[in-house]
Parts: structure tokens; sequence; C-alpha cells
């Protein structure tokens, strides 16, 4: 972990942003130092005010991995985000094409976002255009494997619930995130080939071949991961429910969560 912790700290240390890594030490929680902190899994159930949350996590896993993945969005996220406005969110980094050219895109090749927290920061030009109008209620039932940001939150739900997953589990997912990021990034309208990321011309036919076949590796790279945290949150929710002061438990009246 120390080789994305490290350069991490120093671009902060330096006052220096970083378009592609940042993400996940932003938007993803998990604090830089519990990284470097090697937990093991932390056996017996959990709290009983997390037992829901846990609940929840475990059945979007389990639907997101019964569904078949789908790799025709063609990682228009960061275009969506572009369509029709007139700033960017990393206006350090120069387009590779012009704002005009970024509409075009959107418009000819058309938007089809399973993810709800992608969707959620399209502009409204780009929300409107999208194949399916998401909502959070409705996420349970919208994401699918072959998201290249579902991929990514493997890494929030294997620390949502850290230390009783594990560390191991955890820079897994984590590592994971980082292909997966790099991979959005790179299919995105901006040319970050200064820090060495290549474009991944989505643009174009071919482009939008080549954005698949990445995408398609990382839903088999994810595949595993997923399991073992499903495998995980089952363990987890099974000792909560086996415990003496559980929902249900003999001689014990609980209402049900609200």
């Amino acid at each position: 972990m120390w080789r994305w912790v490290g350069p991490h700290w120093e671009r902060r240390r330096r006052g220096e942003s970083h378009p592609v890594l940042d993400f996940l030490f932003e938007y993803y929680r998990f604090r830089p130092s519990q990284l470097l902190r090697w937990e093991p899994p932390r056996p017996g159930p959990l709290p009983v005010t997390r037992e829901r949350a846990a609940r929840w996590i475990l059945e979007l896993l389990e639907r997101t991995a019964q569904r078949p993945p789908q790799f025709g969005c063609f990682g228009l996220h960061e275009w969506a985000m572009l369509y029709r406005a007139t700033a960017r969110r990393h206006p350090n980094w120069p387009l590779r094409l012009s704002w005009a050219e970024i509409d075009r895109v959107v418009e000819e090749v058309g938007l089809a976002c399973t993810h709800f927290d992608a969707y959620r920061f399209f502009t409204p030009s780009a929300a409107v255009r999208n194949r399916w109008c998401l909502t959070r209620a409705q996420q349970e039932t919208f994401e699918q494997p072959g998201c290249v940001h579902a991929t990514m939150d493997l890494y929030k739900w294997a620390y949502t619930f850290w230390p009783w997953t594990g560390s191991d589990l955890v820079a897994d997912a984590f590592e994971l995130a980082v292909a997966a990021r790099e991979v959005d990034m790179r299919a995105s309208p901006y040319d970050l080939r200064g820090l060495g990321y290549e474009p991944i011309p989505v643009e174009t036919e071919a482009g939008r071949v080549l954005y698949a076949q990445h995408q398609r590796e990382l839903w088999q790279r994810a595949q595993p991961v997923r399991a073992r945290l499903i495998a995980r949150y089952r363990e987890l929710l099974g000792a909560s429910a086996n415990r003496p002061d559980a929902v249900g438990a003999p001689g014990r009246a609980v209402s049900a969560p609200v």
C-alpha cells in the first residue's frame, strides 16, 4: 500500500493534485493511514447498530453478482459530466477534444450508465439522455458487475466494515479500484499523457472496442473479490444472528428496524 499512500502524502505536502488517484483518497473515505495498518478479519458479531447497513450491502453485492455483465456504456461518465457545460472538474488538465466534439460524442454514442453514483454527477442535459433515470432507491435494481464504478465500489464495501472484513480484503479491493479508476480516466476526454496515462479514444469505434476489453478484464478480476466480500458479509451476519441479543432471539422481544 505504501506505493500508493507515500506518493499521495508527498503530493499533499507539495500542494499538488492528481486527477486520477486523488479520487481514491477523497471520494472514498478510508484514511491512507488505515490502508497502511494491517488488521486480521475480526471474529464475532457486528454491532447491532450496523447490522441493517451490512444487510443492505450484502443484498446489493449478491444481486449484482447474479446479473450478467454489460459492456456497452463505453466509459462516457466523464463525458456526461462535461456535456453542454462551461467548466470542468479537472481545470488543471487539458481536454483532448473541443467542447463541441465532446457534445457530439455524447449525442452520437448515447449514454447507458447503470451506476447511480456516476449518474448523479451528470450535467442535467446529459442526465435526461441516459437510457435510464437512476435513483438511489433503485440502485439494487440497476447495479451490474460489468460496471467499472461498481468494481471500484468493492473497495468501499470492503472498508465500510473494516476491521471485520480484514486488511487483506481491503488491500485487494483497493488495488482493483486503482486499476478501474485508471481505465475510467483513460477513457475520459482529458489529456493525461503527461501523467503517463495513454488515452482510450472511446470517441472512435476502435477505442470503444478497446474500452470494452478493459471493462471485461476488470469484471473478471472483480469476480473473486466480490465473492470474498459476499462470503465475509454472510459470515458476519450469521454470527450476529446467533448471538443472544439478536432480533428474534428466545426470550427477547425486539421490534423490526425502521
